[in-house]
């Protein structure tokens, strides 16, 4: 009896391990305020380096396009900074870090109209 509860504490340890969790939604407009469908989000969670896994870095990595409103929903996450990376045909790319502490958090992008070229010459 007493090594099927030890084994029932070992299974549910990994499952109180994992920390809290949030849902992130990405909200994409352009310039005028509208919204900019089929641009290309990418989520990459960074926690650090884990001594459990031999110091290799533990990243999880969403990658998802935006709807006809401009959004894109990542599934849950658990909380911790996060990078950002909006691409999208015809605006220039946006990236950012961001630390989410909350269960859930909507990030709005504005997307600018690409700078024309220069030439030094």
């Amino acid at each position: 009896m007493l090594s099927r509860l030890t084994f029932l504490v070992l299974l549910a340890l990994p499952l109180s391990v994992a920390g809290p969790m949030t849902k992130i939604r990405v909200e994409v407009r352009n310039s005028a305020d509208k919204p900019v469908e089929r641009a290309s989000v990418i989520v990459t969670l960074d926690k650090g380096r884990s001594v459990v896994k031999l110091g290799k870095k533990d990243r999880t990595h969403w990658e998802m396009r935006t709807n006809q409103e401009g959004v894109a929903a990542i599934p849950t996450l658990p909380q911790g900074t996060f990078l950002i990376q909006v691409i999208a045909k015809g605006y220039q790319t946006y990236g950012e870090k961001i630390d989410v502490k909350e269960e859930e958090k909507t990030i709005e992008v504005k997307l600018n109209a690409p700078q024309p070229q220069y030439s030094a010459h």
